[in-house]
């Protein structure tokens, strides 16, 4: 190791069990961050620097201005001697007991070795390690790894970043990070990715740069797309993370309001190949109610009719006023609301098995309505899209893009995908044992004021319970004093990137020292500062660039299509599934069907059984108009020719 000072302390600046100071010379590689040891005889003392101060021989700065005759261009007579003078927290100390204040002795720059037991990292690293970042010592780069154990779960789990939107390079990381579990991590992983703004993860599958010699180098070429640095290749080399894009991703997003054409950015034709409707039906939806009905309506009568609903209406055969109706989707509700105020009018009655009329209405309004409100997520058939439960692949991510969607439809989407994957983990029937669900803008969907949504509550359960089943929540948001204090609280790992010192100045960052924050105040891109339950002090570190198409890049090389034409969509999307099919043959069958509902229902049927010839199938599944034969083909009208003669239309 390096040396590169000596432990100091005087009367007014003591050392501590918990703190120590010590002087470099000016040209030492030490500053705020770096990690130090104190090497003595019978002690090893490993330091985080948190301050720092220069000193010279001047007792006062106006001795040094009648030296100058107060002239400051005038050089001085003398050189005065000048040192830096540093704090240090102590992270670490060999042996542990007994607790005293630091030794004097000779300071070193830590090396890999003195690294990893300042950070606690060589306890686990080898076993359950995932590299964070790199740490820099002058010229030396340190791969910091974070126990999975307490990233994913069991001891601990959850991620949180915070930063400045654009500077702190949350979403970078993040990915970075995910990258780095899925090469590390010896379990298996998959990982949801809600997609909230715009075009910010729909590239996950595309590369930073193009291969040489690969079709998209002349389009990235033409779209100045910049490649990676070469001191990001040899950050991915140190921390062994694969330089690459995720191999497996798909996605997800609802239909727009003419159930064909998908709600998303992500809608090129070079783009389609694995991007999939999102869309549920009446059973799917019906026990998350209360993220779509205004909180005045659900009261204790229309909560207890929407009970009776799901438990003995949905999905059953019912009878009411003489009838058997099957309720499976919203037009078979539609019919029983129907039945049911018909029976209560014919006799002459206000209530329907202790339900009062009023009440029925009201629910009924508001369960019909769901369609309209919802058109293109929620369906008024039994069509059903959804995610692959019970099918998960290891190493696979599934990006839903809501981007495009208003704030209810949004609370929806969460809510339902983040249950439904909390139940199968409980099952153990998902198909991995661990996901990862990546939420930006957290500051939206989970602040700390406001009332209590179906989503913070389901965002709340995730934290405190999630890390016993698997499911594991990385954040993000610009303010972290603004969301929830139990999610960020219950999040073991945090990533801090350039921050605002308004933020700075929260109750929250107290415990961080003036120098800690400048330094947080001024990071660049591709630097954060990091907690971790096994660093007893935040460590700044550095990652690479993720090899993944910036959104931004990828919408010019990719630019969204138009809504497509009803009977182009429609081809579209049967040749998704079968390539063989004809763009006229689909023609002339959308032309035989009784209307365009009729051929979405059709199309819909088709894609949800798969079949292996989807053009027959589809043909099969329309309903066709009505055949009226034209006047020419009927056979000519019979003439009387002995007519009645009481007949007094006779002629």
């Amino acid at each position: 190791m390096q040396q590169v000072g000596r432990v100091a302390a005087t009367e007014q600046k003591p050392n501590t069990a918990y703190s120590f100071n010590f002087w470099t010379p000016i040209e030492s590689p030490v500053g705020i961050g770096t990690l130090v040891a104190v090497v003595t005889e019978n002690v090893r003392v490993y330091g985080v620097v948190v301050e720092g101060h220069s000193y010279t021989d001047l007792a006062t700065a106006m001795h040094d201005y009648i030296a100058a005759e107060g002239n400051p261009e005038s050089e001085s007579a003398t050189v005065r001697p000048e040192i830096r003078y540093y704090t240090a927290n102590v992270l670490r100390v060999e042996p542990e007991e007994p607790l005293q204040p630091v030794p004097m002795g000779p300071v070193f720059l830590a090396d890999d070795d003195a690294i990893a037991k300042a950070l606690r990292m060589d306890a686990y690293k080898e076993q359950s390690g995932i590299p964070v970042g790199l740490y820099q010592n002058g010229e030396m780069l340190s791969p910091i790894f974070v126990d999975s154990e307490f990233l994913l779960g069991p001891e601990a789990a959850h991620l949180n970043a915070t930063g400045v939107s654009g500077l702190a390079t949350k979403t970078s990381a993040v990915e970075f990070l995910l990258s780095s579990i899925f090469a590390h991590y010896k379990g298996d992983v998959a990982a949801v990715c809600f997609n909230v703004k715009g075009h910010d993860m729909l590239f996950l599958d595309y590369p930073a740069e193009a291969e040489p010699g690969s079709k998209l180098r002349a389009l990235y070429e033409t779209h100045n797309v910049p490649p990676l640095l070469d001191s990001d290749h040899d950050m991915y080399e140190l921390m062994q993370v694969p330089a690459e894009p995720f191999r497996q991703v798909e996605y997800y997003a609802p239909f727009k309001p003419d159930c064909l054409n998908l709600n998303t950015l992500r809608t090129h034709e070079d783009l389609c190949a694995n991007v999939s409707p999102l869309c549920w039906g009446l059973e799917d939806i019906l026990e998350y109610t209360e993220v779509m009905l205004n909180r005045d309506d659900i009261d204790a009568k229309a909560d207890a009719l929407l009970q009776f609903i799901r438990q003995r209406v949905v999905g059953q055969v019912a009878k009411v006023n003489e009838k058997t109706i099957k309720v499976e989707d919203f037009r078979g509700l539609e019919e029983w609301f129907n039945q049911v105020m018909l029976e209560m009018e014919a006799n002459n009655r206000d209530s329907w098995q202790s339900h009062h009329y009023a009440t029925i209405r009201k629910v009924n309004n508001r369960l019909t309505n769901l369609t309209t409100r919802y058109s293109g997520l929620i369906s008024s058939d039994k069509t059903t899209f959804d995610l692959p439960w019970g099918s998960f692949r290891d190493r696979t991510v599934y990006v839903i893009d809501v981007a495009n969607l208003d704030q209810e439809a949004q609370d929806l989407v969460f809510t339902r995908v983040v249950s439904k994957l909390r139940e199968h983990l409980e099952r153990g029937d998902l198909g991995v044992k661990k996901v990862v669900v990546i939420v930006d803008e957290l500051n939206k969907y989970a602040p700390s004021d406001g009332q209590d949504t179906y989503l913070k509550k389901t965002l709340l359960d995730i934290s405190e319970r999630g890390r016993y089943l698997g499911l594991v929540l990385f954040s993000a948001q610009q303010f972290r004093s603004q969301v929830h204090k139990r999610i960020v609280g219950n999040s073991a790992t945090c990533l801090f990137g350039r921050m605002d010192m308004d933020e700075l100045a929260a109750p929250g960052y107290q415990t961080l020292t003036p120098a800690v924050k400048e330094k947080l105040a001024t990071l660049s891109k591709g630097q954060l500062m990091i907690r971790h339950p096994h660093f007893s002090y935040p460590v700044f570190v550095k990652f690479p660039r993720p090899n993944i198409l910036r959104g931004s890049d990828g919408i010019k090389m990719f630019p969204p299509a138009e809504a497509l034409p009803f009977e182009e969509a429609c081809y579209r999307r049967l040749s998704q599934l079968d390539k063989s099919v004809d763009r006229l043959q689909v023609k002339d069958i959308v032309a035989t069907a009784a209307d365009q509902q009729e051929v979405v229902r059709a199309l819909n049927l088709t894609l949800q059984e798969q079949p292996d010839d989807a053009f027959s199938c589809f043909r099969r599944n329309i309903r066709e108009k009505a055949k009226v034969a034209p006047l020419d083909d009927k056979p000519p009208l019979t003439i009387i020719s002995n007519p009645d003669s009481e007949d007094p239309f006779a002629p």
